[in-house]
């Protein structure tokens, strides 16, 4: 059929996405009421915490944020480079590899298999970029230093080192 035209059905569904896809203010205003529960926010941070232990999900951001008070206390802008060091979901070669999207896991600069901590403390294609965050965090502290540290102690250097890092290559 070539490219259904004249059928009515398929016709109003292009005119739909059409104009879904054009329309830029689209405001989610309503949340249904077993959405949210009224009381203290930090007993519903606490109880999300408290499902959390046990289970490696979200292990890679538990060791950025240790807990979800003190990683929504930060003003962190988000882009796809810290979303994905910060998860350790999206164009990191391990977790591409055990999805079976890549055939193997190791880092471009062939030293090892690109982790999270491979990128952060040991990628060689990294080495002058680590160098600038390694020397101001030495300024006031040790190197090597914990995830947690480095949010919590050197946050725009380290937001600087992230988007310096082409995930792609």
């Amino acid at each position: 059929m070539k490219a259904h035209a004249g059928i009515y059905g398929n016709e109003t569904a292009d005119r739909f996405a059409k104009e879904t896809t054009q329309n830029y203010y689209v405001t989610y205003s309503r949340i249904p009421k077993k959405r949210y529960k009224k009381g203290d926010p930090r007993r519903k941070y606490k109880k999300m915490a408290e499902s959390m232990g046990g289970n490696n999900k979200g292990a890679i951001t538990n060791e950025f944020f240790p807990s979800v008070e003190r990683r929504l206390a930060m003003n962190l802008h988000l882009n796809p480079n810290v979303t994905t060091i910060m998860s350790g979901h999206g164009d990191i070669r391990s977790y591409l590899y055990r999805l079976n999207i890549i055939d193997s896991p190791e880092c471009p600069c062939k030293q090892d298999i690109q982790t999270i901590d491979h990128l952060i403390f040991q990628c060689e294609k990294l080495k002058y970029e680590r160098g600038i965050l390694k020397n101001s965090v030495l300024k006031a502290g040790n190197w090597p230093i914990s995830k947690s540290e480095l949010v919590s102690k050197n946050l725009k250097q380290f937001i600087r080192y992230i988007n310096s890092m082409d995930l792609e290559k």
